[in-house]
């Protein structure tokens, strides 16, 4: 039995390596951009027009690309699976119609599997897209549009293992993906529709008026009332907060805690005075259709823990502070 004697390990080689593995991946992405022409454009109006769905379909590491592909095309806008092509050739076809589009990579062009099914989904009607690295092979001259996909050489010391191919193919993938989602006027909020669950999903989501506290429940005083008065409800409220609102329900001003500890710290007289001495008569407030992530960048940029719920000079809707956003998942 033969065996292979591993050479000692070198950290330096493995950095020059990995370095190397880089460059190349980075110089095969980079040389994409030249080569995009209107092929591409005919692509993006392909899979606009399609009254079907993109199956993304590859073999081996093409494959493993390809679902990545098809993932990334479903949570952008673009309705799109993946087919194995050999499960095509064994029943796996019929989730494929006339009016689908096949995406079909290879870096080779000649991959079996691929070719045997496509004249069936030509014959049924369907459109072909290629993925390919070869411009002369037989899957890009029977596609009706052809991306070159095509890399100088692998990453792999031995231009054998698809490294510097793959990554090309992927990065092709994703600017259809981006050119697509912007041709459809895919935005933040049919993203979040897609990824509900997550924790993205919950900041594009979820809006001030999901996780606010409602105005009944938000510790309020007049301006007249006094100061040790303020400090109890503002205390029994638990929002580390007391609004102070006038006669027609406006808020106008705030006390916080961080107001209290300013206060002992400047040594004032905390016994004697009404509320409106003491609070700040410019207090921030946020509209309750607005983003709850808006409220946490208005937070830490103004360095506060806490907001008002209104609209433009309308009464108090509600408060929020960061541990309501934290219980929410927000941040």
């Amino acid at each position: 039995m033969n065996t292979t004697i591993s050479p000692p390990f070198s950290p330096e080689r493995a950095l020059n390596l990995g370095r190397q593995t880089l460059a190349i991946e980075a110089a095969a992405v980079d040389a994409l951009r030249s080569r995009l022409d209107g092929e591409f454009a005919e692509a993006v109006q392909l899979i606009l027009n399609c009254s079907g769905r993109l199956i993304v379909s590859g073999m081996g590491k093409s494959g493993h690309i390809a679902r990545k592909i098809a993932a990334t095309m479903a949570s952008t806008g673009t309705p799109a699976y993946f087919v194995h092509p050999a499960e095509a050739s064994h029943g796996d076809l019929g989730m494929i119609t006339r009016q689908d589009i096949l995406l079909a990579l290879s870096n080779s062009g000649e991959s079996e599997e691929l070719l045997r099914i496509v004249p069936t989904i030509k014959r049924q009607g369907a459109r072909l897209i290629a993925m390919t690295g070869a411009p002369g092979s037989t899957l890009a001259r029977e596609a009706d549009v052809h991306l070159d996909a095509g890399v100088a050489q692998e990453a792999c010391p031995h231009n054998l293992a698809p490294t510097a191919s793959t990554t090309a193919a992927l990065a092709l993938g994703d600017a259809l993906a981006v050119a697509l989602l912007d041709a459809r006027g895919f935005g933040p909020e049919d993203f979040a529709r897609s990824h509900p669950g997550g924790s993205l999903g919950r900041r594009l989501l979820t809006h001030v008026r999901d996780v606010m506290r409602p105005a009944d429940l938000v510790p309020v005083v007049t301006p007249d009332t006094p100061l040790g008065d303020a400090i109890v409800t503002m205390s029994r409220g638990g929002l580390g907060l007391v609004a102070i609102t006038d006669t027609t329900g406006r808020a106008i001003g705030i006390f916080t805690d961080g107001d209290l500890r300013r206060a002992f710290e400047r040594r004032l007289d905390l016994h004697h005075g009404a509320i409106s001495e003491f609070m700040n008569q410019a207090p921030h407030f946020i509209a309750p259709d607005q983003l709850a992530v808006e409220a946490v960048e208005m937070m830490e940029r103004l360095r506060i823990n806490g907001l008002l719920v209104a609209l433009d000079n309308g009464p108090l809707l509600g408060a929020l502070n960061m541990h309501d956003l934290f219980s929410a998942r927000v941040i």
